[in-house]
């Protein structure tokens, strides 16, 4: 019964992404594209799958009113999901989803940067992308650590984010985003075999925190300060909870990473 809810589920999202694709697609005959009909359209998408999905959260903090980059630990394909509900921002993705039909669409409406991870050329366009619209006044979503990870605590975040942030001054803000179950975990599995692995349970519980803002002209302080902040606040988030990790694992030194 498990599977056959999460293919109802996948069925329901895509017919609900297609025709929200749609018909933003047809409105811009009469209406021009701005980043707020965009943040909206994604806003109203992703209520809509986080019911059908039965994804339940508490969200902690909140953003800040200045343009920022937010860095946040990575656990699913689901993320962004939950997170763009509370902030408007353009997402630093893996360039694998511009292959993806109808997904591809809607993160091109709704503002996503690609990044090709193995290589340097991608990465140097990420990162003046980054730069050049944070500069406009747009916020950025990144998951530094480069990848999903099923371990209790962050990998170590990449640091070409963070010097560009302190070189050109821009606030970063961390997010600690953790899920209770063991299957909503993400690793060595398809986009396909996950969103069944994960949403053939009923329901799934999250929880979400904005840390604080982080301001530093050494990029290397504000990289530790945001894994320090991620490590603690993962710590907080599982205690007694109730989750799939133990509770008396401490989060490792940072002196190394």
């Amino acid at each position: 019964m498990g599977y056959l809810l999460a293919f109802i589920r996948a069925l329901l999202i895509i017919i609900i992404m297609s025709l929200m694709v749609l018909f933003y697609s047809l409105s811009l005959l009469f209406s021009k594209h701005t980043d707020q009909r965009a943040f909206r359209l994604r806003r109203n998408f992703c209520r809509i799958a986080n019911t059908i999905l039965n994804i339940h959260f508490e969200a902690k903090g909140s953003v800040t009113e200045q343009p920022a980059l937010y860095v946040c630990n990575h656990r699913s394909f689901s993320d962004p999901m939950v997170l763009t509900l509370f902030l408007e921002a353009w997402v630093v993705a893996k360039a694998e989803i511009a292959d993806m039909p109808i997904i591809n669409k809607g993160a091109e409406i709704t503002g996503i940067i690609y990044v090709k991870r193995d290589s340097v050329d991608s990465r140097k366009a990420t990162r003046d992308a980054m730069i050049k619209n944070l500069q406009a006044g747009r916020n950025i979503l990144v998951y530094p650590e480069g990848t999903t990870n099923d371990g209790k605590y962050i990998l170590p975040y990449k640091k070409g984010t963070f010097k560009e942030a302190a070189t050109h001054g821009f606030a970063v803000v961390p997010v600690c985003m953790e899920y209770a179950h063991i299957k909503d975990l993400w690793k060595d599995r398809g986009l396909f075999a996950q969103f069944f692995r994960q949403y053939s349970k009923w329901k799934t519980k999250v929880k979400l925190e904005f840390g604080p803002i982080l301001r530093d002209t050494e990029g290397e302080t504000m990289r530790l300060q945001a894994m320090e902040w991620t490590n603690q606040t993962i710590q907080s988030m599982h205690q007694n909870w109730g989750s799939n990790f133990d509770n008396d694992a401490l989060p490792p030194s940072l002196l190394q990473t």
